[in-house]
């Protein structure tokens, strides 16, 4: 795994403001998981990747925890899907993933650690860890060809 870019924020503004730029250095297309523990910022910075691809407002994305996947742009640029509350790898792929990762968008994958072997060995990513009242570490981490 290669190490890519880390940042540090101190609002949800601001980790806003790091997926608007991350969403200008991700692919077009591929896969990026979103890990931290629970309130570490993962729907927050999915907020600024949306916005910043130009896919749906940041007021429009919200946490895809109960219906699992949510779709943004038209056509469709950014899938985001949350697996928190699903517990086995049978589960995971009945929603489909594999067949989101063969059409032209960027999925992002709240919860995704939780099943390493469902992904595609070259996706990246993206470490948010809690520091303080809101403060947040970001790592983002990609995989060379």
């Amino acid at each position: 795994m290669k190490f890519v870019h880390r940042f540090e924020t101190r609002s949800a503004e601001e980790t806003r403001t790091v997926g608007r730029r991350l969403a200008a250095l991700l692919p077009k297309k591929g896969v990026v998981l979103l890990i931290g523990e629970l309130g570490a910022g993962k729907t927050t910075l999915a907020k600024g990747i949306v916005e910043g691809r130009h896919a749906a407002s940041a007021d429009d994305v919200s946490s895809p925890t109960f219906t699992l996947i949510h779709e943004y742009g038209n056509p469709v640029s950014v899938y985001h899907a949350d697996l928190y509350r699903l517990d086995t790898a049978e589960q995971v792929r009945r929603l489909g993933l594999e067949e989101l990762f063969e059409k032209p968008a960027l999925t992002l994958v709240e919860w995704g650690e939780r099943f390493p072997d469902l992904f595609p060995d070259e996706h990246i990513e993206i470490h948010l860890r809690h520091t303080g009242e809101d403060r947040r570490d970001i790592e983002v981490f990609g995989f060379e060809s």
